[in-house]
């Protein structure tokens, strides 16, 4: 039998983060649309709290030397609830209250998912509950990751890095920030790896800070490295350099963490959009009648029900590759076809919702308006439509990378 309702624990994490987005997101959510590039000191402490509330983001990792004996994944009898879905949970009820307040949030970042997803215990204990942003992107390097020029080498016992980064989340409020680096640029996308530099280490800048469509209460930082060093121990996962079987493989298994992720805030953002449309709608008069075939409703009734079909499939799709990811199974294929759905579906669903509201919709005093511009950088980061697309195809058909671009 497949159970679709949330376990105690998991409808205790969406509560608290409704409430949160309730009571302290929606009342400041214009103000900080306003107010670009400001921190919204409001919600600093409101981060510890969901930490501490949610425990404390990702799992504390495992030794994995320990559990060699063990290297068969267990499949669950029952499923396992893990920091996966409860983060995508907890995600989608804080961006019905505001996306970009929810990236603000300290130690809630994607680089605290990247942290999670290939750092050793002992980084995890040094860095998991930090300010965590990611730098990813390059001014030649955009969707393509393979591609990232920015450079590390080992001197002694530390790494130089040099290069520049762009469109970083939170680039300028971090504590630290995951940059994806190449230690040898012979060896393509093998030489990948990430890196953990702290904000406060000399040759590391921020250089520019973006004016945004939307997510504005979030800064988006430009970052150039000069001779940047830090401890040879920052590198995500083993120290020891592997480049011909591990470097960009494993570092890609960060979006397996964040796909579903991004695809939960474009849920929670379409969902306000969508629940607010409606209720304005039954305000004047409508009334949806919910039963009939498709063919007996009027143009409105139809077009809402058919978003809020649309909706409850983006959800379950981002259940799924969370749950998959909890319980120790492959989730790429999953974590990109549910970020390309929530992403494609998210911004389309937030402009229809401004479309039927009309003068209401367009109008800034409402925050409707806010929600399509929020919704649409769900399509666009941690790996445009495009690239889904090509990696949901690559899966799909067992193609590589070289063989379908």
């Amino acid at each position: 039998m497949i159970d679709f309702e949330l376990p105690p624990m998991l409808k205790m994490v969406k509560d608290m983060a409704h409430s949160a987005a309730r009571d302290a997101f929606r009342p400041i959510s214009r103000k900080y649309d306003d107010l670009e590039h400001t921190m919204p000191e409001e919600i600093r402490p409101l981060g510890a709290m969901m930490a501490q509330s949610m425990g404390g983001g990702p799992p504390k990792k495992k030794d994995k030397d320990k559990d060699k004996a063990e290297k068969k994944p267990k499949v669950a009898t029952e499923d396992v609830v893990g920091a996966t879905m409860t983060a995508v949970v907890g995600a989608e009820e804080m961006a019905w209250g505001d996306c970009g307040l929810m990236l603000a949030l300290p130690g809630q970042g994607l680089g605290n998912a990247a942290i999670s997803a290939v750092s050793t215990p002992e980084q995890y204990e040094r860095f998991g509950t930090k300010y965590a942003s990611m730098a990813i992107t390059e001014p030649g390097s955009g969707s393509d990751s393979g591609s990232i020029s920015t450079t590390a080498a080992l001197d002694g016992d530390e790494w130089v890095l040099n290069g520049e980064k762009i469109f970083v989340t939170d680039g300028e409020r971090c504590e630290v920030v995951v940059v994806w680096a190449t230690v040898d640029k012979s060896a393509g996308k093998a030489g990948i790896k990430s890196f953990v530099v702290e904000k406060d280490r000399p040759g590391i800048t921020v250089t520019k800070l973006e004016h945004k469509l939307g997510i504005r209460a979030s800064d988006t930082a430009s970052i150039v490295f000069e001779d940047c060093r830090i401890p040879k121990d920052n590198i995500l996962g083993s120290p020891e350099i592997k480049t011909k079987t591990e470097g960009f493989k494993g570092v890609m298994k960060t979006f397996d963490n964040t796909r579903p992720m991004v695809a939960a805030i474009a849920t929670g953002c379409a969902r306000a959009a969508l629940e607010f449309t409606k209720e304005t709608l039954e305000k004047e008069g409508y009334v949806f009648r919910y039963g009939l075939s498709k063919h007996n409703l009027n143009a409105v009734e139809k077009e809402l029900l058919m978003m809020e079909a649309e909706l409850e499939a983006m959800r379950l799709l981002t259940y799924r590759a969370a749950w998959m990811g909890d319980n120790a199974r492959p989730n790429s294929l999953e974590a990109s076809i549910s970020k390309a759905k929530c992403g494609r579906m998210g911004s389309k669903i937030t402009q229809r919702c401004v479309a039927l509201l009309g003068p209401i919709g367009y109008s800034r005093e409402m925050l409707v308006e806010k929600w399509m511009r929020d919704c649409k950088i769900n399509d666009i980061y941690e790996g445009t439509q495009q690239i889904q697309q090509l990696v949901v195809a690559r899966n799909i058909l067992g193609f590589s990378s070289k063989e379908l671009k």
